[in-house]
């Protein structure tokens, strides 16, 4: 029987991660290698000639999943009848911007963007916000679309929970899908805590964990988290340019997870509406190990938690509660 194409939305493009993306979604990276897709795409007015041959180069793959292409700057146009949203688009914090002067730039488009979400996308749309500041970004759209569930608004730590694979991956000279179940807790910034106690590499005698194969504690609680904190800045400092392929990889991870599940006994993380699992404060958007099942995300529960990873916790958390105020006020 043949499936009806599902309608996703990839705001910003035209940029350096939507152009990355597109094609991934359009190829079955991100619903399935059977499933059809209709890509929306958004950007600025000025962008709106590269996002013409953004939509040209589509055409010219043949793409045999790909049913359909809108390419705009009408939100509205960009919004209707959407099924998965994908929020790449936001405002960069430019040289000698305070966090003030971004968070204002970046809640005005996300008020803008939720609101066209809640009156035109299709019921039980699913979001993703990628643009950082994500977490709040998540945050101010769950405000302003309503009817949007919470647990449909999710933001994008995927990306650091795949860098941190790969950090040990590459330490234990270990293929990357033999570990599994770090967790990324908390913010996507230089505050965010990547947490190996509970991770394990499978090998020829069986799963074993993480830190006892490493057997090096001051790597795994020094440079091991400052590397995947900072991955993101050693990037551009390489490339002069941000982690594009990387992150539209980890969004297409990110919602095929979501879609399809999670591996049995796997776990991941994504930036989700705090319930006040672990003690961290209910009402902000914080990244948590979960595990999917029939398109539903769920916290994993009952880890325990040592004190360095508490106050680790608990920094990236009073970080959100202070991003969360800064963006309020810049509502009023």
């Amino acid at each position: 029987m043949a499936m009806d194409a599902v309608r996703v939305l990839v705001t910003g493009a035209a940029g350096q991660i939507g152009y990355a993306l597109v094609p991934m979604i359009a190829r079955g990276m991100m619903l399935g290698p059977d499933q059809p897709v209709m890509l929306h795409m958004l950007d600025i007015p000025a962008a709106a000639e590269a996002l013409n041959g953004v939509k040209m180069e589509l055409i010219d793959a043949a793409f045999p999943l790909l049913k359909g292409v809108v390419a705009t700057t009408d939100v509205v146009e960009a919004c209707t009848g959407v099924n998965i949203a994908v929020m790449v688009g936001g405002f960069p914090r430019k040289e000698g911007m305070e966090r003030k002067d971004v968070m204002s730039k970046n809640v005005s488009i996300y008020k803008a963007q939720a609101s066209a979400l809640e009156l035109h996308a299709a019921p039980g749309c699913k979001v993703l916000v990628v643009a950082n500041p994500a977490n709040t970004n998540a945050l101010i759209l769950k405000e302003f679309a309503p009817s949007i569930p919470e647990k449909n608004i999710t933001c994008l730590t995927r990306l650091d929970h795949n860098r941190a694979l790969g950090q040990i991956s590459e330490k234990l000279n270990a293929h990357v899908s033999s570990v599994k179940n770090v967790i990324i807790w908390g913010n996507h910034s230089s505050t965010q805590y990547p947490d190996v106690n509970h991770a394990t590499v499978t090998t020829r005698n069986g799963e074993k964990p993480v830190r006892e194969l490493v057997a090096n504690d001051e790597w795994l609680n020094k440079q091991f988290i400052t590397t995947v904190q900072q991955r993101g800045a050693a990037i551009i400092k390489a490339r002069k340019l941000s982690s594009a392929l990387s992150a539209a990889s980890s969004g297409c991870d990110h919602i095929r997870d979501w879609v399809l599940g999670t591996p049995k006994g796997a776990w991941v993380s994504m930036g989700v509406y705090s319930d006040g699992s672990y003690g961290i404060p209910a009402g902000i958007v914080y990244s948590f190990p979960v595990t999917c099942k029939n398109g539903e995300w769920s916290i994993v529960q009952g880890l325990k938690i040592d004190e360095f990873s508490r106050v680790k916790m608990d920094a990236t958390a009073n970080e959100l509660v202070e991003e969360k105020s800064l963006a309020y006020s810049c509502l009023n």
